[in-house]
């Protein structure tokens, strides 16, 4: 069990490295000169060139990615073109107001859409197995702007008007400060990730629930309840934490429809605003942030896969006996 997660551990250093050599070389085609585009067009050629000079824009590119790549090693992610601060300065706010939209989302989603999904598969034809599946459908075929102008319409503008369709905190001020202006967001990408899992958790719990093993559980006289928390789900977590997995990590990037959507001050925003102004530290080091949030995810949802798996618990015992 060890060489498995160290072997998932090695492969995921290699996938980040792999992507901080994509992202580096993807700015690199970005067209224009940043440099220009920081200055305006009256720029003088001196002072581009100076401030090229001064960005390190007119070194070698693999001198400039190993300089850029040692930075990050160091938690020095350079300063940015447009502010002339350090970006860690910059994003400190904008990643913790996006760590608790996806905190809450996770909270919210995860154990919503266990409990339906486990819902639907313990009743199988019924009328509630029809609502949850059908429900499930209709919110993934829904993308996340869809599902948040409809949420938008409903709760903010034409019908309740209960909440704010845009953040509305002060510059400077907390997110949390105002609780309501995180409701639409948060609803928003819980009910785009909530279907998938629902759609797994009843497809993989279903199919345990089936199992020989199961089945010889119910003919020891074992109640239903033990039978499912205890030999049906165990062996359901494993499939279904992968897909939580990516859902939670399709959130790093779909933030960034969703905090331009409600005008949220988070890295999506913050995202969109360097791409505008060719602030290629900000874009190389939110980039990489969405990818390392991404990876890491991946590797959790591994790692809780080999320990929740049965097998693999009892082969590991088996093997130190």
């Amino acid at each position: 069990m060890a060489r498995m997660i160290l072997r998932r551990l090695a492969v995921s250093v290699l996938i980040l490295v792999v992507v901080s050599v994509l992202i580096f070389a993807a700015t690199l085609l970005l067209p224009g000169d940043p440099a220009r585009a920081i200055l305006g067009q009256q720029a003088t050629p001196e002072r581009v060139a100076a401030l090229s000079e001064q960005l390190g824009l007119d070194r070698p590119a693999p001198e400039r990615y190993l300089s850029w790549l040692g930075g990050v090693l160091t938690g020095d992610l350079g300063y940015s073109a447009a502010t002339q601060g350090p970006v860690t300065e910059l994003l400190g706010g904008r990643i913790g107001a996006s760590a608790l939209l996806l905190v809450l989302t996770a909270l919210v989603s995860t154990p919503v859409a266990l409990a339906l999904g486990a819902r639907a598969a313990v009743r199988r034809g019924t009328r509630t197995d029809s609502a949850v599946s059908g429900t499930s459908l209709v919110l993934a075929a829904l993308p996340e702007f869809v599902i948040g102008v409809l949420l938008v319409v409903l709760f903010a503008t034409s019908v309740l008007r209960i909440l704010p369709s845009v953040t509305i905190a002060r510059p400077g001020e907390p997110v949390w400060a105002r609780p309501e202006q995180l409701v639409l967001p948060v609803l928003t990408l819980a009910l785009v990730v909530i279907p998938y899992v629902v759609r797994m958790m009843r497809a993989t719990l279903s199919e345990t629930l089936d199992a020989g093993y199961v089945e010889m559980a119910r003919l020891k006289g074992l109640p239903e309840r033990t039978v499912l928390l205890r030999h049906a789900v165990p062996h359901t977590i494993g499939p279904v934490a992968q897909v939580i997995a990516l859902q939670l990590a399709w959130l790093a990037g779909g933030v960034v429809v969703v905090e331009f959507l409600f005008r949220y001050p988070g890295i999506g925003q913050a995202l969109i605003d360097a791409v505008a102004n060719r602030d290629v530290q900000v874009v190389q080091a939110i980039t990489l942030i969405i990818a390392a949030f991404y990876v890491l995810v991946n590797l959790a949802a591994d790692v809780a896969g080999i320990l929740a798996d049965p097998r693999i618990r009892h082969s590991s015992t088996g093997g130190g006996s």
